[in-house]
């Protein structure tokens, strides 16, 4: 079953149910992860946008979701371990959830929207854009379009970049994924128009080597378009 069909299942089931990937009285053995847990809910009441402080955690819900799971008879072990990765999968979506209700988070968001992006575009592309109207600096808008270009949709990703992208405020790389993304899109005049674009950007010597690099990148692709 599809990991969005299956959330919504989840959240189907009575009140009283436990919730996917909350914290669980936990065993002794358990003490370390428990004390890990609450450094990093700690950090990221402080920054929701820690990268490293959320995969760490996610990496714990998804562990302890996974161990959830009954073992089963050994011949539909196939079975169990898919059931483990939705029930890791799905811990983590609730996780990401939590964590973008505070609205200066926007990774999560893009958590969420991974796990999201084959199930249920519409609400992939309002996570993203979310992210991104969240985010001064333009690095939730790289992670955006990264995302859906590989997830095999740059014209997407190019909407989501045009319509956020400020070149003379937000980070350089934005530009790359953009570039990129258009020529995924067979777009090599579009993927010109960005690095254009990058004319605005305050610093010209810090991206001298990037605009280079990107020459390079949109010629190369020209070359391989019959007719451009």
């Amino acid at each position: 079953m599809a990991l969005l069909p299956r959330l919504r299942q989840l959240m189907r089931r009575p009140s009283s149910a436990s919730k996917v990937g909350a914290r669980r009285p936990t065993t002794a053995s358990r003490r370390g992860d428990t004390l890990h847990e609450d450094a990093l809910r700690s950090m990221l009441s402080d920054d929701p946008n820690n990268e490293r402080a959320f995969l760490a955690l996610a990496e714990i819900v998804r562990r302890r979701a996974a161990e959830s799971v009954a073992e089963e008879d050994p011949l539909t072990a196939p079975n169990v371990e898919h059931e483990r990765q939705h029930a890791a999968d799905l811990a983590v979506w609730s996780l990401g959830e939590e964590l973008a209700g505070n609205p200066r988070a926007w990774y999560p968001l893009i958590e969420v929207a991974r796990l999201s992006v084959r199930d249920d575009h519409e609400g992939t592309i309002r996570r993203l854009t979310t992210a991104a109207e969240r985010d001064p600096s333009g690095q939730a808008l790289v992670q955006g379009i990264a995302l859906l270009c590989e997830a095999g949709q740059p014209v997407e990703a190019l909407n989501l970049g045009v319509g956020h992208w400020r070149p003379r405020e937000h980070v350089p790389e934005v530009a790359r994924e953009l570039v990129r993304a258009a020529i995924a899109a067979e777009r090599p005049l579009e993927a010109k128009q960005h690095l254009a674009s990058l004319d605005l950007y305050p610093d010209q010597r810090a991206i001298a080597g990037l605009k280079d690099e990107l020459r390079i990148e949109i010629a190369q692709a020209q070359q391989a378009i019959p007719g451009t």
